[in-house]
């Protein structure tokens, strides 16, 4: 694909500022997309198609952040990924996986991996929270902040939310109802409250989105018995701690 030279006449000062990001997955097609999103999002990418490519690069260059898929070739994600924490290397990672085992998963969390998506993943998703990685990973001033209803844990730096120590799977949509849900927990939060600050509609609507997402959420937090969002039929909705 070729693009016009217009887009490459940046200026080598902003070049510097942007952060270099290494996407290493086996998989041509959703290199290119990751790399085009992030493009979009002002950050700068490089590719690798597996581990030994990755590690041959990061000799050379320095990255502030890996998208590193774990089911690859040669030397998977995990295999790279243990080699670096051996190594000293505290660059942070955002692991993908198309792998259902939730094995994998908490391996790649305790091998020292910062975050993880599943494939498919929205493209939305993915840059909230390679953003998210990045502004913990450079230490800037803001307080991390962990918010809490019950058994429910939400991250807010990390993009993460918790059941108990279960790690729970939402969308960013879902992720930002929750978030003014338990910002507001034990009172009733109107629709109207959550048109605006989620969907940043600020007039009166008719939108069943918000019935809709909520349903989302009650099915997810059902499989851990939680029960506590409530509706107060005509306002809102609340949650409480059940």
């Amino acid at each position: 694909m070729t693009y016009p030279i217009a887009l490459f006449q940046t200026s080598l000062a902003s070049m510097v500022e942007r952060p270099k990001i290494l996407v290493i997955d086996d998989e041509a097609g959703v290199r290119d997309l990751v790399c085009d999103a992030l493009s979009m999002s002002e950050f700068s990418s490089a590719q690798a198609n597996d581990g030994l490519e990755a590690l041959s690069l990061l000799r050379r260059e320095k990255f502030d952040l890996l998208i590193l898929d774990i089911n690859m070739p040669k030397l998977d994600g995990l295999a790279l990924l243990e080699k670096l924490r051996n190594e000293g290397a505290s660059i942070p990672v955002l692991m993908l996986s198309a792998r259902a085992d939730k094995a994998d998963i908490n391996q790649g969390l305790r091998l020292g991996a910062d975050d993880y998506l599943t494939k498919p993943f929205s493209i939305e998703e993915l840059v909230l929270r390679v953003k998210a990685i990045l502004r913990r990973s450079a230490g800037d001033n803001t307080e991390v902040k962990v918010i809490s209803c019950g058994p429910i844990t939400m991250d807010l730096a990390k993009y993460q939310v918790k059941f108990n120590d279960e790690l729970l799977d939402l969308s960013p949509t879902e992720f930002k109802l929750l978030e003014q849900l338990i910002l507001h927990r034990g009172n009733v939060v109107t629709k109207e409250t959550l048109l605006s600050e989620v969907w940043e509609i600020d007039f009166k609507s008719s939108s069943t989105v918000v019935d809709t997402y909520i349903s989302y959420l009650r099915k997810k937090l059902s499989i851990f018995g939680f029960e506590g969002i409530k509706t107060v039929r005509g306002i809102g909705f609340q949650i409480v701690s059940d």
